[in-house]
């Protein structure tokens, strides 16, 4: 399983979203399901699978699919 599907799972388990759904318009602003307790469970999701432990800043910016990448990515992980 590539490091973007192990990322995928994370936001379909979490959110129920579907692989379709997930892309660049995949973000807070657009999400009404996204709270406090859902972006938690993204970073915990995030933190558990790649092995991480993301800074309070990273996890802050953790507000769309695509700033999970990027955070991922700063943090070393292979996008």
């Amino acid at each position: 399983m590539t490091n973007v599907e192990k990322l995928n799972n994370i936001f379909i388990e979490v959110f129920g979203a579907t692989v379709e759904q997930l892309g660049d318009n995949y973000c807070k602003e657009n999400v009404a399901d996204w709270d406090s307790v859902h972006q938690l469970g993204i970073i915990s999701g995030m933190e558990e699978t790649f092995d991480l432990m993301l800074d309070p800043e990273d996890i802050m910016a953790c507000t769309s699919y695509n700033a999970a990448k990027d955070i991922l990515a700063k943090n070393g992980v292979e996008i």
